[in-house]
């Protein structure tokens, strides 16, 4: 497997999101594609993110960019979240951890002095099957705002 890298070509995925559509990232050749990894549904800080890429969703489509989120949580999980926040992207359930094994997005976390493996909060900006831009220390509550000051 190659380098998860700025520069390198994108893990080729393919994952199933809310409805049972297959997302691949072949779906994105020559296109632009946010891929964002959370932990998981409806929790404050996922909550923050996905509003702050829905908020700016449309910007984020007159710029070329489609958006996808990925978590391990199943895909009823998944619907129950577009629809209490009105979500206009996909989600791929990832429930056995492929796509996010792929991106390298599970390690080691900490949460209140506790120590345990999840899935870590990254996000990647992919142009043309490669990755451009990496985030690893994403602001939850200012994401969409994050992407566009780094790629400017």
């Amino acid at each position: 497997m190659s380098e998860i890298v700025e520069g390198a070509k994108a893990p080729d995925f393919k994952g199933t999101d809310q409805n049972g559509n297959t997302i691949s990232l072949a779906d994105f050749s020559g296109k632009k594609l946010i891929l964002y990894f959370y932990p998981k549904d409806d929790t404050p800080g996922c909550t923050k993110e996905a509003c702050n890429l829905r908020d700016n969703y449309n910007e984020l489509k007159n710029t070329g960019f489609e958006v996808v989120g990925v978590s391990a949580d199943k895909a009823e999980k998944h619907i129950k979240f577009i629809e209490k926040y009105n979500l206009p992207f996909s989600l791929i359930a990832d429930v056995d951890k492929h796509v996010i094994n792929a991106f390298e997005c599970w390690g080691p976390k900490k949460f209140m002095g506790r120590e345990y493996e999840g899935i870590l909060r990254k996000t990647f900006v992919i142009k043309d099957q490669t990755i451009i831009k990496i985030f690893e220390k994403v602001k939850t509550t200012a994401h969409f705002e994050q992407i566009m000051e780094a790629l400017n």
